[in-house]
């Protein structure tokens, strides 16, 4: 299971279960309360008969003055619960019977203890059904969802033959036609393509991969190398030591490679491309033409130049959230930017 479809089971197993959860503590409350009510209501039933009988053992008795008193009628103090009853001749006292406040709060105790295994049985039914419903719930869309990955992943494999027809045919005809404009434009495009595709792929498939280890300073490193070779005007600096990092490594070198692709391709001439690690933060920075708009930079298909289509970063802002990797960005205009990636919980 995915980890959004996790996320997604246990909000409704909390929703689900919160919900009768509080049905139930409602239902408890009024019923106590009842009980508590029959409670009194067999408290004066009781000291009714010991005012006839005087048998009395966890009642006392006594004789007090009325002082408005009604008689048969239950009242509470803090020193407990009593009533008063008539005395035959007797019109200013009365014979009081009461329970004393702690018998009466260990009846009440008694009374809460005996729902309490009433209560677990209920929420332990709560949970089965909230896991059920939350299955049930999720299952036409689970379904859905799988229907449209295996249709992506077709879609991606049918890419393959007219992309690689498209690369040899324009490579042909680079070596009659020699340098052309139009021709590299194709290659770009092609490429473009090949990038958007892979991409793709490391987000369907990264849940389902394994993960790995795998050392940053290489993976990094071979990454420059490539880009090096088509930014010869650029500086590029990996300052990375010996990190080595436990994750999924198809996600992690998207993430990579889409953060120092824009850093070259949206660089200025001469410019520079550092990567470099501080306090387990990783540090992608370049001295390009900056980020107007920082905080809507990851929104899919947002783009500041009329370069790419606005999907890079909005990956890679997926992916990173799948790895667990927070990301952040801080760029000027004109002076460049920096991604700050904290891959503390990935360091081996």
């Amino acid at each position: 299971m995915k980890h959004f479809e996790k996320e997604a089971l246990i909000k409704s197993f909390i929703l689900f279960f919160l919900s009768m959860g509080t049905l139930l503590a409602v239902v408890f409350y009024h019923n106590y309360k009842n009980d508590l009510i029959h409670l009194d209501e067999r408290l004066l039933s009781q000291m009714r008969i010991c005012n006839f009988n005087l048998q009395c053992e966890a009642l006392d008795i006594d004789f007090v003055p009325l002082d408005g008193h009604e008689v048969y009628r239950l009242y509470k103090d803090s020193k407990g619960v009593f009533a008063v009853f008539p005395i035959p001749g007797a019109k200013e006292n009365a014979l009081e019977i009461r329970l004393a406040q702690e018998d009466y709060r260990t009846l009440q105790e008694t009374l809460f203890q005996e729902r309490i295994p009433y209560i677990l049985l209920v929420l332990l039914v709560i949970s089965i059904l909230s896991i059920v419903f939350s299955f049930y719930a999720l299952y036409p869309l689970r379904n859905a969802l799988i229907l449209t990955e295996e249709f992506v992943k077709d879609i991606l494999h049918d890419f393959n033959t007219p992309l690689a027809s498209l690369r040899l045919n324009s490579a042909m005809l680079k070596q009659e036609l020699g340098g052309n404009t139009k021709l590299e434009r194709i290659e770009t495009g092609v490429q473009s393509v090949l990038d958007l595709q892979e991409n793709l792929k490391a987000y369907l498939l990264q849940h389902t991969l394994q993960e790995e280890e795998f050392f940053l300073d290489e993976l990094v490193g071979k990454r420059l190398s490539i880009l090096e070779k088509n930014y010869a005007d650029l500086h590029f600096e990996n300052r990375l030591s010996k990190f080595k990092v436990h994750t999924n490594l198809m996600a992690f070198e998207r993430i990579i490679d889409n953060l120092l692709s824009n850093a070259a391709k949206y660089n200025l001439p001469g410019g520079r491309v550092e990567v470099l690690m501080n306090e387990g933060v990783l540090i992608i920075r370049d001295t390009g033409r900056g980020i107007k708009d920082t905080k809507r930079i990851f929104e899919r298909f947002y783009k500041e130049h009329e370069r790419g289509i606005g999907i890079g970063l909005h990956i890679v802002k997926k992916l990173s959230e799948a790895l667990s990797i927070p990301i952040r960005v801080e760029s000027k205009e004109k002076e460049g930017s920096s991604f700050y990636l904290d891959i503390n919980k990935l360091l081996v």
